[in-house]
């Protein structure tokens, strides 16, 4: 039987909801940055030109989404073996949570980033 067990399967789900949420933090930052598809069919012809001023910064979230994706699934392996390594040992230890602070405040002021520049968009619709 192995040690600890529950301890550890708790760790492992944990590491698989990181992951998880990493892709999809992922495929939301694709789906933006391939936002200018969109752009391109929903706006009249006449509209292109200054639709694609504001296209860079679609692009730009997009990829900056894709990198915190890769970040947390870095953050989640790195989290996954030293609790591993912390469960098994017999010393007690402190919680931290710095980095996932930090990359949580990066999606809140992505997140806030976006929602300025998707109204923007719609007071260019309309």
């Amino acid at each position: 039987m192995i040690p600890r067990f529950t301890d550890h399967a708790a760790n492992e789900r944990t590491y698989l909801a990181w992951v998880r949420t990493a892709i999809a933090v992922m495929a939301f930052g694709f789906l933006l940055e391939r936002f200018n598809l969109f752009l391109a069919y929903a706006l009249p012809p006449r509209d292109h030109a200054p639709a694609q001023l504001h296209v860079r910064a679609s692009e730009w979230l997009g990829l900056g989404l894709i990198v915190v994706g890769a970040l947390m699934t870095t953050l989640a392996t790195w989290r996954y073996h030293r609790n591993r390594t912390l469960i098994a040992s017999e010393t007690a230890y402190d919680y931290t949570g710095g980095p996932q602070r930090l990359l949580a405040a990066l999606v809140v002021l992505m997140a806030i980033f976006l929602v300025g520049y998707v109204a923007h968009q719609l007071v260019a619709l309309g």
